[in-house]
């Protein structure tokens, strides 16, 4: 049977899961539950919507960012994306960095990938190199044509203005 927020989930413009959201703070659990689970569409659906319900370094969520860097791999582009963006708004721990960096650089390589997940995994690498200089030579080294040029030219610009 389904919850009153998956169904919220699955017949509610955005707006509309929000203002759920955030009306009804008990059932942000439920939502973080069902972004770290792989019950489709609802995992994919609340992580789109939370990320619009968080502020930078949300303590609800900072307590999953493990959980949420190690299912990276074994998501589909749609809730890959969301995690991305999610963990874009968080501070991630020097330890975890390297896991997510990797992460990060292996699916910015698979050019079959939606560009749209491609883009925030480019992003979350920028992200930590901030942090870390030296990680730049290696952003600069996967930037060449064979994963650039299955870019649209405005993701392309979006890319290089990030460098």
């Amino acid at each position: 049977m389904q919850s009153r927020l998956e169904f919220i989930l699955t017949n509610s413009h955005k707006a509309e899961m929000i203002a759920y959201l955030k009306s009804n703070p008990r059932d942000f659990d439920e939502a973080i539950k069902l972004v770290l689970s792989d019950k489709q569409p609802y995992s994919w659906r609340a992580a789109w919507a939370l990320w619009s319900c968080i502020h930078k370094n949300d303590q609800r969520i900072q307590k999953h960012v493990e959980k949420i860097i190690d299912i990276l791999p074994i998501r589909r582009d749609n809730q890959l994306r969301e995690l991305l963006i999610i963990l874009q708004q968080m501070e991630i721990d020097e330890s975890l960095e390297g896991k997510l960096f990797d992460i990060c650089v292996t699916i910015w390589k698979r050019i079959e990938k939606q560009s749209s997940v491609r883009y925030h995994a480019f992003k979350t690498m920028i992200k930590i190199a901030k942090k870390h200089p030296d990680l730049t030579k290696e952003i600069q080294l996967i930037t060449d044509s064979r994963y650039m040029n299955t870019l649209s030219d405005g993701i392309k610009r979006s890319l290089i203005k990030m460098m």
